[in-house]
């Protein structure tokens, strides 16, 4: 491989079987890992790599590849890059072990610096796990073994909840008594553009007074949001994007506040574990990766024992896209990450493409109604900008499962709303069946009904906290 550059070996074997039809240059990671690996299966000199993350508490996950003897090759460093980038952003941690060719683990402790291409990475999990990030070069016999710490949260219906699910432009409400929805909403708000986190506070304090009048009493409140959240403080959050540092301590205690003042069992988690967790209540299965579509990728998983290990998750910023021209994500410049294909910000790029313009002015959520309304008019543009979509998923379920053991798929949010969701999910399915056969069998994709999509979440994040009513 030390012929081709990484550019040229993802040309000319990533390429899907068949154009995407809005983004030809699209090079799926499971078609460039594949390629890779029956490369390097037909070496007779190639070495055991191993990749490992430590998180808090010394939790550690581990991935077992080979590559090519040396690790010289810009083929072979570019795939290790990538695969420990998504554990990074999977699994999250502070600490990455590289057990294999010192030339890789070289390139590594040069790109996870905060000087290196990898500088918003180290940032983030450093704020995450408040310890100076580092990258441990080594042999692959001495990567740690994993250490996992799983625990079960959620499905509690008993008693009067309320649930809430806060997004980039809306908030979702659930007031639920005894398992059954009385009452359930959506309010819009904007808060990545406010700097007083007292905004975020009062609208959400309006919103919970607003559910509670729709039941008798309340015994419990749980919440999903984007971002990380750790023993329900915010780590990182981007609806908080434009709080200055010096007021950021206000909004990680916002939760905090809110349940000083209601004085009941309160827990709030990630977006993408609620959502799995909808999915596993909905299809009461355990193996569930929850995507959710929205104004970013969000993604959770629960596992095959129903319990969420509590991994990051951040599936925003993990490869799916090998070309090195795809575009960047504004927020951390990296290229071909999940954000830009599984999100508002999907529809607004394959939009031009596809011959949809909008209004300059308009945010992305308006956008959105505009490529939705043309779907259900059953317009041709609409129809391949979701068909696209639709591919994009197909082709990431299997490269997703090679880091999840995972057998249903459900896929959810506001991108999935209307003619436009149910065009997404049949062309994964037939993507599935045709270019992965072998193993399409092993995962389901499902698609909530039209209620549960845009308000699931709530309904499920108010089943979090445990109550003995």
């Amino acid at each position: 491989m030390n012929e081709l550059s990484f550019a040229e070996f993802v040309q000319l074997y990533a390429a899907p079987a068949r154009a995407m039809p809005l983004d030809p240059g699209f090079r799926p990671a499971i078609l460039f890992a594949q390629a890779y690996e029956k490369r390097i299966a037909d070496m007779t000199d190639s070495e055991a790599l191993v990749i490992g993350v430590e998180r808090e508490d010394g939790l550690v996950s581990r991935y077992t590849c080979r590559v090519a003897a040396g690790g010289m090759d810009e083929v072979s460093q570019r795939y290790i890059e990538r695969v420990a980038k998504f554990m990074l952003w999977s699994r999250g941690g502070w600490r990455l072990f590289v057990g294999g060719p010192p030339a890789i683990g070289e390139v590594m402790q040069r790109a996870y610096t905060r000087e290196g291409v990898r500088a918003f990475d180290v940032a983030l999990m450093e704020r995450v796990y408040e310890r100076s990030f580092e990258v441990v070069v080594t042999r692959p016999e001495d990567v740690p073994e994993d250490v996992t710490a799983a625990k079960k949260s959620g499905g509690h219906l008993n008693g009067c909840r309320i649930g809430f699910d806060l997004g980039a432009s809306d908030f979702k409400l659930a007031a639920v008594q005894d398992g059954e929805v009385k009452y359930s909403d959506e309010i819009p708000w904007n808060p990545k553009d406010q700097p007083d986190p007292d905004y975020h506070y009062q609208r959400l304090a309006d919103g919970l007074r607003k559910a509670a009048a729709y039941l008798p009493r309340v015994d419990a409140i749980g919440g999903s949001t984007a971002g990380v959240v750790v023993n329900n403080r915010f780590m990182v959050a981007s609806i908080f994007r434009s709080v200055p540092a010096d007021r950021f301590h206000e909004a990680r205690e916002l939760f905090i506040r809110l349940q000083r003042e209601w004085q009941v069992p309160f827990q709030v988690l990630n977006d993408g574990e609620v959502t799995a967790l909808a999915g596993a209540m909905s299809l009461d299965s355990g193996g569930i990766l929850g995507i959710a579509m929205g104004s970013s990728e969000a993604v959770g998983y629960v596992a095959q024992d129903g319990a969420i290990p509590g991994w990051l998750d951040e599936l925003a910023f993990a490869p799916v896209d090998m070309n090195p021209d795809a575009p960047p994500d504004e927020w951390s410049g990296d290229r071909g990450v999940g954000a830009l294909y599984f999100s508002q910000q999907a529809v607004n790029k394959l939009a031009p493409a596809a011959g949809i313009s909008f209004d300059e002015n308009q945010p992305l959520p308006e956008r959105l109604k505009v490529v939705q309304q043309l779907m259900e008019q059953d317009d041709p543009r609409a129809q391949q900008l979701y068909r696209t979509i639709g591919l994009y998923v197909g082709y990431t379920i299997p490269w997703y499962a090679r880091f999840y053991d995972m057998n249903h798929v459900l896929v959810l949010g506001r991108v999935l709303s209307g003619k436009g969701g149910l065009a997404i999910l049949q062309e994964a399915q037939n993507l599935l069946a045709r270019e992965f056969a072998s193993v399409a069998d092993a995962w389901t994709v499902n698609l909530p009904d039209e209620k549960s999509r845009r308000v699931g979440q709530a309904v499920a994040a108010a089943s979090l906290p445990e109550v003995g009513v």
